[in-house]
């Protein structure tokens, strides 16, 4: 039978063990780094045209082996700067792109669709820093490598509180509401200038073509922009703490303009959404994700017409 004594003692070592491994969870967990990839593939090396971009294409295979190999280079650059997790998100098209068998083993990957945050799917606050490869500038961009806003085939430009976006600002959006920084964007140089000025100038940056032309671009070799993307990862994940989350402050008001006054006939049929003029609807909304998502959702809708 257990004298109080030894009832006393048990009980102490017990607490003593929880505070142990709780003090070694918490340590652990400060000692993460984890870091978070959206892959598009307008802004890769070397990509100009609709058969590098999708399954029919003669090029896409080809492409899809350079969009993968990228993906590396910030998955290196991120590695060599402490991460600890790494979770890829394909964001083009399909989302089926990025070729699992040849991406770094360190890298989670999520694929396909639909996802309900899209290109940023997965993302959460227990992120410490985002990288966004491949990426392309806003619709209606000269110099801007296949430029387009969310769907080329519907949307003409999307407005967050009187701003035109780049994919990449919704995207920040969301960012900003899980308090997390946009640390590195790539693509070609109309996307990069779009980052300074959507993020700040503390974003890094590595522009990998110039556009000439909507379909046409000079490129940097593979090697070089490899290079390039992995030193640029590196330096923007050591350097997170400079950057601070996407700064917008609610009310957000949205306002898209499509491409046809055809197209804006659903979208304005939501409640909350007004409609503008012919071919523009806005809403406001105090929630980012719910913006992103009622965003994505009028795209759609003005695709079934």
């Amino acid at each position: 039978m257990s004298t109080p004594r030894s009832c006393s003692l048990g009980m102490t070592l017990i607490v003593l063990t929880a505070i142990f491994f709780g003090m070694n969870d918490a340590m652990a967990q400060e000692d993460e780094l984890r870091v978070y990839i959206s892959v598009d593939m307008e802004g890769i090396t070397g990509l100009v045209h609709g058969d590098h971009l999708g399954p029919g294409g003669s090029d896409y295979q080809m492409a899809r082996r350079w969009t993968t190999q990228e993906a590396n280079a910030a998955i290196e650059g991120a590695l060599a700067a402490g991460a600890t997790h790494i979770l890829v998100n394909d964001a083009h098209g399909s989302m089926r792109n990025i070729i699992l068998e040849d991406l770094h083993p360190e890298a989670h990957l999520i694929t396909g669709r639909p996802k309900p945050y899209a290109m940023m799917e997965g993302i959460d606050e227990t992120f410490d820093a985002i990288l966004m490869i491949g990426y392309h500038a806003r619709g209606g961009t000269i110099g801007g490598v296949r430029d387009h806003t969310y769907s080329s085939a519907t949307v003409f430009s999307i407005k967050i509180n009187g701003v035109d976006m780049p994919e990449l600002g919704p995207n920040a959006l969301l960012a900003g509401h899980y308090g997390v920084p946009i640390v590195l964007v790539t693509g070609d140089q109309a996307t990069a200038d779009q980052a300074e000025e959507i993020l700040g100038e503390r974003v890094r940056t590595v522009a990998v073509k110039e556009g000439i032309s909507w379909e046409a671009a000079r490129s940097l070799p593979l090697e070089k922009a490899h290079d390039l993307i992995r030193e640029a990862a590196q330096e923007a994940v050591e350097n997170r703490d400079e950057i601070e989350p996407f700064p917008l402050e609610p009310p957000f008001d949205f306002e898209m303009t499509f491409l046809r006054s055809d197209m804006a006939d659903n979208p304005s049929l939501i409640p909350g959404v007004e409609r503008i003029d012919g071919r523009t609807v806005r809403f406001e909304t105090d929630d980012p994700v719910d913006g992103f998502q009622l965003m994505r959702a009028l795209i759609a809708l003005a695709g079934t017409g």
